[in-house]
C-alpha cells in the first residue's frame, strides 16, 4: 500500500473530542473512501487511516454505546 500524503488536508475535531485539550483527535473528508484520523495534539506525528465503512461502523457503535468498557 503506497503512503497517502496528508500534508495539505483539512482537518476537523471531533465534536466528541474533549475541550480542555485532551483525548482530542481530528478527522478528514477529502479522502474518500477513506477517513484518516490524527491526535490533535502532535499534528505532525502518524495518522491512521480507515475505510470510511468501518469508520461509520465504529462511530455509529460509539453513539449507541456499544463501546462502552
Amino acid at each position: 500500500m503506497r503512503p497517502i500524503d496528508l500534508s495539505d488536508v483539512a482537518w476537523r475535531k471531533s465534536s466528541y473530542s474533549n475541550p480542555d485539550g485532551g483525548a482530542c483527535i481530528e478527522i478528514s473528508d477529502d479522502f474518500a473512501p477513506l477517513v484518516p484520523v490524527r491526535d490533535s495534539k502532535s499534528p505532525h506525528g502518524p495518522a491512521l487511516v480507515f475505510p470510511a465503512t468501518g469508520w461509520s461502523s465504529f462511530i455509529t457503535a460509539v453513539k449507541d454505546g456499544r463501546l462502552n468498557g
